[in-house]
């Protein structure tokens, strides 16, 4: 179930409630008793190695070249 990070305009509380996506766009009352809140808006975290790898070439369909699979550069 997805996170949705608020901030209490009151007391100045940030916190975080979990509740379906249908529900993102309803309040929700900080943990103090505050009505005044503001979702906040949330990064998201990427991992990965960071290396890109470049497509693997494609084999030939003839005697050479590459242009066009090796028929039009004879």
């Amino acid at each position: 179930m997805p996170r949705y990070d608020y901030r209490c305009r009151a007391c100045g509380a940030t916190f975080e409630v979990s509740r379906p996506m249908i529900q993102a766009s309803d309040p929700a009352s900080c943990p103090e008793g505050h009505d005044d809140t503001v979702k906040l808006l949330s990064t998201v975290a990427v991992t990965g190695s960071g290396k890109a790898s470049a497509p693997a070439p494609r084999p030939s369909s003839g005697g050479g070249g590459g242009c066009c699979g090796g028929g039009c550069c004879g």
